[in-house]
Formats: structure tokens, C-alpha cells, sequence
């Protein structure tokens, strides 16, 4: 392997998202207060039950209330589907789950046109995409043909049937897990679908201490459901202000051209095969502001930025096949990219 990989693994451990310095005082243009409130509660709830893990329940979080949708990713057993499960049941709003499967077909999940004898015409029967929050499990194990079903209502919050539109109820919020290990009867989700997700979370293995809190809480369960315990904070109307609140977050004209910078770099980059669309840009943009708001700022700074730039393309970016084979990972690169890119001052 070459200096030019070492020195990837290298950029690659160095720190990018470092810790907020709640010693900075200063006066909001706008109230986030209500907002900060919320967060922490939703963070309380699920930790009621998750050991861990608080960099993806902020990134659930921050898609939330950046109105993205997220692709959580991780082996099985690492609390993808209950996390996702968690956060819906401290939310007061609608949830469904699918769990898909190969045989599983676009009218199952968006709905079909039924004909009703009594009225002699077609009444259309909602599918269980019709929800606020609607976590998919496994969406690799489901045909091209399903997952492409998704692509209007995850872009667009409506669905065509038979020429007819039907709007999804806002929020509309997709989570969806995919296990990277085991390949057998998967279907790869193609580059135009992961390009909805506004993030890619890895969620890894605990600690030991974790490990230890893990079996101990199970333990102290003694029979009694883990979500027993979780209780509603934010209905729809919370979550729809609080998005408006985020859209409203200041950035400066020189990150706006931070951002920029860092997605043409994905696409100038020769260890890169497929660079960031502009969507990309848009979806930093985005989530940087949610981060920011979390913090109990109304600005948006090169950190946020920074912090969102991994979850962000990691899954929207290709390596190239040589450098693939040599181990080099998108995060490794994207890494690479942060710490080229001049910070604004």
C-alpha cells in the first residue's frame, strides 16, 4: 500500500466532529429554546432504552428536523430497528413498518385500486407508506421494481396511481436498514435511490462497558417490554414549527461556498469513480442547519458543516475500482477532501 493510502487512514482518524463548546455565550436572532427542549427529550426517551449510540440518535434527530430521510446501516443485533422504533414511539405521530421481502410488491407498499361493488366504481385502498414515519426493514431485500416505488413519495411526499396524486401527511420521514454483511437474496439499491437518503448511518458494535449496561439492563427487565417506559413529546404540529425554525438558520455566504467546494472536490477527486450531485449540496446545507439548531444556535459554522459531510456522501459517492481493492473506503476519502478544503474564517 502506498504513502498516499497512509496517509488517508491517516486524515481518516483524525476527529471530525468535535465536541460543541457550551461555554460560548451569545444572543439568538432566533428562539430555540422550545426546539433544544424537544431534542433532549426525544435524546432522553431513547436512551431509556438504547446503551450508546448518540452520534446516530442525533443524526435521527437532525434528519428529522432537517426533513431528510435516513438509511441506517449495521450488522444485525445493533439496535437499527429499535432505535428507529424508539424514536417514532416518543414522537406523537403515525408509524408504520414494512418489512420487505423479495416477493414484496409496489401495491403493497403504496396501495391499489379496489372496485367496489356497492358503487360500482374504483376506491383506492391506502398502503402503508400513508404514515408520518414509516421505518423499512432490510430494503436490499426487496426487487428493483419495489424499491423504485419509492422514488416519487421519498422525493416528492405524493404518490401516482392510476393518474391520480395522493399527498403524504407532513411529516413524512422514511428509515430504512440494510445489512452490509450478508449479500445472499439482496438487491443493491442503485446511486438514484441512495440519493434520496439525506444520511447513511453506520451504526457499529458497543464498547465493553456498553456491552456490560446492555445485558444488565436486559437483565433488570425481568420480562417487561423495553418500550413500556417511553412516553410521546412532540406532535406533528412541534415537528413541522421546529423545521420551519431549522429552515431559518442563518449560514454565510463564505460557507455556502465552503459547502460548494467540498462537493466539486468529490468530483474532481481521482480516487473517486462517481462525485456528489448538487443535491448533495443541498443536503449538507440542510443538515448542517439541523446540527446547528440542536447546539442552540441560529448560525450555521464550518463544524456543522464538517460534521455533516461524512453521513451526508459516504453513500453518494463511488470509489474508484483501483483504489477499492486496495481497501480505501468513501469515509477515508471524504476525510481526505474535509482536510484539503479551507475552512472560511
Amino acid at each position: 500500500m502506498d504513502h498516499t493510502t497512509d496517509n488517508l487512514n491517516e486524515d481518516f482518524e483524525k476527529t471530525l466532529n468535535p465536541e460543541p463548546n457550551d461555554n460560548v455565550n451569545f444572543t439568538n436572532r432566533i428562539d430555540l429554546s422550545e426546539l433544544q427542549e424537544g431534542v433532549a427529550q426525544i435524546r432522553t426517551e431513547i436512551s431509556k432504552v438504547i446503551v450508546g449510540q448518540k452520534g446516530m440518535i442525533d443524526m435521527l434527530i437532525a434528519s428529522i428536523l432537517a426533513n431528510g430521510h435516513s438509511l441506517i446501516e449495521g450488522v444485525p443485533g445493533v439496535a437499527k430497528t429499535i432505535s428507529a422504533k424508539l424514536l417514532a414511539k416518543s414522537l406523537a405521530i403515525d408509524f408504520s413498518r414494512i418489512q420487505f421481502t423479495p416477493d414484496l410488491m409496489p401495491s403493497d407498499i403504496l396501495g391499489t385500486s379496489v372496485f367496489d361493488m356497492k358503487t360500482s366504481e374504483f376506491e383506492f385502498k391506502k398502503g402503508p407508506i400513508f404514515s408520518n414515519m414509516i421505518l423499512i426493514d432490510e430494503i436490499n431485500r426487496a426487487p428493483a421494481k419495489t424499491q423504485a416505488a419509492l422514488f416519487e413519495v421519498m422525493e416528492e411526499r405524493q404518490v401516482t396511481i392510476d393518474g391520480n396524486q395522493y399527498k403524504m401527511d407532513l411529516p413524512f420521514i422514511v428509515l430504512a436498514t440494510q445489512n452490509p454483511v450478508e449479500q445472499e437474496g439482496t438487491y443493491r439499491l442503485p446511486e438514484a435511490q441512495l440519493d434520496r437518503f439525506l444520511f447513511k448511518i453506520d451504526i457499529d458494535y458497543p464498547n465493553l462497558e456498553e456491552e456490560i449496561e446492555i445485558i444488565t439492563r436486559e437483565q433488570g427487565l425481568k420480562g417487561s417490554k423495553k418500550t413500556d417506559k417511553i412516553t410521546q413529546h412532540l406532535d406533528k404540529s412541534k415537528i413541522e414549527a421546529f423545521q420551519e425554525l431549522v429552515n431559518q438558520i442563518i449560514i454565510e455566504p463564505n460557507l455556502i461556498k465552503y459547502i460548494a467546494d467540498l462537493i466539486v472536490n468529490t468530483r474532481t477527486n481521482p480516487f473517486l469513480y462517481l462525485g456528489a450531485s448538487p443535491r448533495a449540496s443541498i443536503a449538507i446545507l440542510k443538515a448542517s442547519k439541523a446540527f446547528a439548531a440542536m447546539q442552540g444556535r441560529d448560525f450555521v459554522t464550518p463544524e456543522d458543516i464538517k460534521r455533516a459531510a461524512v453521513p451526508v456522501l459516504q453513500h453518494r459517492v463511488i470509489v474508484t475500482p483501483e483504489r477499492e481493492m486496495e481497501g480505501i473506503t468513501t469515509k477515508q476519502i471524504i476525510a481526505q477532501i474535509i482536510d484539503a478544503v479551507e475552512i472560511p474564517r
